[in-house]
């Protein structure tokens, strides 16, 4: 049986209009490097989606962490296994596997470690230093992917 997270995600319309304001930053390039827009095909629609959201650099690679839960690009994201990521005038064209819970528990503590915490540390029920199995846990709210390959190309 899943728990529930601590806080729940709600897609309001402050949180619309924050992300529009940001995205126009994130288009040109002007926001924190690990930000980006990460843009998907509708599982249902076909429609392309666009949502901002940071990407982990890891040591041992990079990945996608949904940090409210399985929201509708992570269902993209498992249906069509690729994106594209855009960040000022480059976009790269991405493919993804899902991780594991095992895999995901040392890249979800790494995700909390990072000062984006503070956003989202409440949609998390276990602290940075909490044990191994608490991100395990964790991993079955938050799925975590990891690009395998990207094309970038310049705008």
């Amino acid at each position: 049986m899943v728990n529930e997270p601590t806080k729940r995600f709600e897609m309001t319309k402050l949180r619309r209009t924050a992300n529009a304001f940001v995205s126009g930053f994130v288009k040109y390039g002007a926001c924190p490097p690990e930000l980006h827009l990460l843009t998907t095909r509708g599982r249902k629609s076909g429609f392309l989606r666009t949502i901002p959201l940071s990407v982990l650099d890891s040591e041992s690679g990079r990945y996608l962490v949904s940090p409210y839960g399985e929201a509708d690009w992570v269902r993209n994201l498992r249906k069509d296994g690729f994106a594209t990521l855009r960040q000022g005038g480059w976009i790269e064209l991405v493919s993804v596997r899902e991780l594991g819970s095992a895999e995901a528990a040392p890249l979800l503590r790494e995700y909390l470690n990072h000062p984006r915490a503070a956003v989202v540390g409440p949609y998390f029920d276990a602290p940075p230093e909490a044990p191994d199995e608490a991100f395990e846990a964790e991993a079955d709210r938050h799925p975590v992917f990891q690009i395998m390959r990207s094309t970038t190309i310049r705008l």
